[in-house]
């Protein structure tokens, strides 16, 4: 898999030790592309190089068509593009991209983007902010350290999301142009037949759909991306997107959750019992207002489908209910599966209309 991270980059260092705990030493709007291979009980780490080589670059622009020169610098950005296109129309699985929350290092990331590829049947692209914790740290002042970062890397966030339009719609236009081609070929002189045929192909051989989940803290980092002056991230990119436990204010959350653009639906999950949102909570004292992701009141926003899982079996006091309580209770699998997909997942929830949320049956 990949992981697109603001982390440093340790030179001398080897496996996921590469990947250092503080922003990156350029700045923490700087990324590096890391990818990430099992290997028995470890895994084997390789950052790219920012540029790719001429050969490669060209390899890449041929094979996918691409309005790209050849000859111009081109990036590891575009390599990891192809790659996960490449991937998912061969296995015929959506990507999904993943932003962890608070206190993880990269083998929490890792091990947690592994399981919801092999759990949900998916290609995950993780971005990885440096949610050390603070280090030595810990309590209020680690939760706060990584707040900080939070907001440090909203840049970083952003750049990631921009890219990822980007050469999506590059690619999508390239491979829909190809298509139109061998349709137009067959059927030169029928329009309809020559439509019918273009559908098809399209069908056949653009079958994933990109979808987003923002988890815990990296609400926090999404909202403050929302909130900058310039948004350049916040374009249509996702088919669904997924707020899964969000650690950031309940009050008022409509004001940027419904700036979010995406092509299907808008899920945020609450568990009222989540033993992570309940200590985040009481880690600021009076100053911190109620979690979005654990409250059932002031469920305002115009777009997002709110999915109450407080009293869904198996979830009790979860902090991440698509991990092992969705492992056990079957509609829960469902749910997730379904948001990952690109498809309604609330599709047999049951409705409830006094508190604005969906319920599994």
């Amino acid at each position: 898999m990949y992981v697109v991270t603001n982390r440093e980059i340790l030179t001398g260092k080897t496996g996921l030790d590469q990947i250092g705990k503080r922003p990156n030493a350029a700045g923490p709007h700087e990324l590096r592309l890391v990818e990430v291979t099992p290997r028995g009980k470890g895994w084997s780490v390789s950052v790219l190089e920012d540029e790719l080589k001429k050969q490669e670059a060209s390899q890449l622009i041929k094979g996918f068509h691409l309005p790209l020169d050849p000859a111009q610098t081109q990036y590891a950005s575009l390599k990891v593009a192809c790659d996960l296109v490449a991937k998912a129309r061969k296995a015929r699985r959506h990507v999904l991209f993943f932003v962890h929350g608070f206190n993880n290092d990269l083998e929490d990331v890792v091990k947690r983007a592994t399981d919801l590829a092999d759990r949900y049947g998916v290609e995950v692209l993780a971005f990885s902010w440096p949610a050390n914790g603070g280090g030595k740290v810990s309590g209020v002042a680690s939760y706060k350290s990584d707040k900080r970062d939070a907001r440090a890397s909203t840049g970083a966030l952003e750049r990631t999301l921009k890219k990822m339009r980007e050469y999506l719609t590059m690619i999508t236009d390239a491979h829909q142009h190809k298509l139109l081609e061998q349709a137009t070929a067959k059927h030169p002189d029928n329009p309809s037949a020559r439509d019918a045929l273009y559908a098809k192909l399209l069908e056949a051989e653009c079958p994933f759909t990109v979808n987003a989940m923002f988890h815990s803290m990296g609400n926090y980092l999404l909202k403050q991306m929302l909130k900058s002056t310039v948004t350049e991230g916040n374009e249509l990119v996702f088919d669904n997107v997924v707020l899964c436990q969000a650690d950031t204010n309940n009050l008022d959350h409509e004001l940027w959750v419904d700036a979010i653009r995406f092509r299907r639906r808008l899920f945020i999950t609450i568990n009222e019992h989540d033993f992570a949102l309940r200590a985040s909570r009481m880690k600021s004292g009076s100053e911190q207002l109620a979690r979005l992701g654990h409250f059932t009141r002031n469920l305002n926003s115009r777009n997002a489908r709110y999915v109450n899982l407080t009293d869904a079996s198996w979830v009790k006091s979860s902090h991440t209910p698509f991990a092992e309580p969705a492992a056990r209770n079957a509609e829960l699998f469902q749910f997730f599966k379904a948001a990952f997909s690109g498809d309604p997942g609330e599709e047999g929830m049951r409705f409830v209309p006094e508190g604005n949320w969906f319920v599994p049956r």
